[in-house]
């Protein structure tokens, strides 16, 4: 069964946002130093039941706040999504050395992403420096 395993969110200024939910929530904030501008979300102590997630740059449409489903095959995944009324908004595209990930839209306009993780590791990244706005 495919397990919602993250969350993300866009944002047009970053550093405001960051800013925001440290304040509110008192989240924690790690910059990734891949390809394209995100941050690490953690949003609690990971022996307590919860999810963390991400942060991203604003720059398409279909930049919004989103679940993000883990999946063993991207492209079986996008097959039953197509297949069953839903549609792809970014296709398959490649994270180095973190695996695959796409955007769909389910039949009720619902945009969310699917991960294909790269190997055995479920964690994302590592080696990444905490952010203070």
């Amino acid at each position: 069964m495919a397990r919602v395993v993250h969350f993300e969110m866009a944002a047009t200024n970053p550093e405001r946002a960051i800013k925001f939910y440290q304040e509110v929530f008192g989240w924690e904030f790690q910059k990734w130093e891949g390809d394209f501008d995100y941050w690490l979300i953690m949003t609690g102590d990971p022996k307590q039941t919860g999810i963390d997630g991400g942060l991203i740059r604003r720059e398409n449409p279909w930049d919004v706040s989103r679940t993000v489903v883990d999946v063993p095959s991207l492209d079986d995944a996008i097959a039953k999504i197509t297949g069953n009324g839903g549609s792809v908004v970014q296709g398959k595209s490649e994270i180095a050395g973190v695996g695959y990930f796409a955007v769909c839209k389910d039949p009720e306009g619902n945009v969310f992403g699917l991960m294909e993780w790269a190997g055995d590791d479920r964690e994302p990244v590592d080696d990444v420096e905490p952010v203070t706005a």
